[in-house]
């Protein structure tokens, strides 16, 4: 089979997250009996085109920016499609829809399966400038019209239920539920000697870690010594500076930047707790990450975060915004020490139950099962 993806970054960007992430984990495994490519948008010192884990990488783009959002890429996808791709003879087009759909359907002849883990609705009007984000708004509103006749994958109930909402019918909707990387599993993690409290993701507006870190300052008043560690990168980075030097939280909250695989699993076994205040995700696969550290996770009670974390099981839901009971939840966990050894036994079981080699080997079926259907 020869299938070809398009999503606007690739597991190497700068800026990629859960979505690249599921694209890389379930393109690789396919790459061992197919042929994968991968069309996406460039970034500063990136090569135009790489084999990675057997996926074919090919990347376009411009100068053209606003903030970190490339428009022109969309426009590329379908140029370079009609000009090169189309001769390749693809059998399948898989559109990863991220804020702003390829819209395959009105170049690509191939049988189409289109991804979308979450509708940002109005996340882009937090994250870029008025005219991209009203771009983005009105893309996804044109979805229910123009994939009709597509098939989605989503990762998720709630994500689901959206798709739904936006007028899918639902026989058209199938979940593959995101994986956790085996090796996270083969190590026992020593928690610190002091209540550690991480967030590990990208530094973005809608993850609204301005709350976490307002949670901390009520946090510390119950637990002094508690520290919050938040890894990764972003371009909320340096808001996020400025919030705790106001809030005086330099000796409580710890920016670790961009961290590898091996100091990602280090932090995230040593924490007492992993907590994400996100306004929305489609899973949350740094929850299972966390989980499969043996760390339980406190969020808000959002979509998809309600999906990852089993309330009072393998981690805390808490009323979406509210930073006194955030606050009140992590002092929970972090005071508690039978809560949350048995949050974090139930949670290195449940990700256990996640497996890429599972969520490939379902993407496949669906492959399949789309391309059967026409013959």
């Amino acid at each position: 089979m020869r299938i070809l993806i398009f999503n606007w970054r690739d597991i190497t960007h700068p800026q990629a997250g859960g979505a690249e992430k599921f694209i890389h984990e379930i393109g690789k495994r396919l790459a061992k009996e197919h042929e994968v490519t991968l069309w996406c948008g460039k970034y500063k010192g990136c090569k135009g085109a790489e084999e990675i884990d057997g996926i074919k990488i090919i990347r376009n783009g411009s100068k053209f920016r606003v903030g970190v959002f490339d428009p022109t890429i969309y426009v590329l996808a379908g140029l370079d499609y009609l000009s090169k791709l189309r001769k390749k003879r693809f059998d399948v087009v898989i559109d990863s829809i991220s804020g702003l759909p390829f819209f395959t359907p009105l170049f690509a002849k191939e049988l189409k399966i289109a991804i979308l883990h979450h509708l940002n609705r109005g996340i882009f009007f937090k994250e870029v400038s008025f005219p991209a984000a009203l771009i983005s708004y009105f893309g996804e509103r044109a979805i229910p019209a123009l994939y009709r006749n597509v098939r989605f994958i989503t990762v998720s109930e709630s994500s689901r239920e959206e798709l739904i909402n936006l007028g899918i019918s639902p026989s058209k909707i199938a979940i593959v539920y995101n994986g956790v990387d085996s090796s996270l599993f083969s190590k026992n993690y020593e928690k610190n000697d002091y209540p550690h409290v991480i967030y590990f993701g990208r530094l973005k507006r809608y993850k609204r870690l301005d709350l976490l870190i307002r949670s901390m300052k009520l946090v510390i008043k119950e637990v002094p010594d508690a520290k919050l560690t938040i890894a990764g990168s972003g371009d909320a980075e340096k808001e996020l500076m400025t919030l705790i030097s106001d809030l005086d939280l330099k000796d409580s909250v710890i920016f670790r930047g961009y961290v590898d695989e091996e100091e990602k699993a280090e932090l995230l076994g040593s924490a007492w707790a992993f907590v994400s205040p996100s306004s929305k995700e489609g899973w949350g696969i740094t929850v299972l990450e966390a989980n499969a550290c043996g760390t339980p996770a406190i969020a808000y009670d959002v979509p998809g975060l309600r999906d990852s974390i089993i309330d009072g099981k393998t981690g805390l839901l808490v009323e979406s915004g509210d930073v006194r009971v955030l606050a009140e939840a992590i002092v929970k966990v972090l005071e508690d020490r039978e809560l949350r050894k048995r949050l974090g036994e139930n949670a290195l079981r449940w990700a256990k139950r996640f497996s890429w080699d599972d969520s490939a080997m379902q993407f496949l079926k669906i492959l399949e099962g789309v391309i059967a259907s026409e013959y």
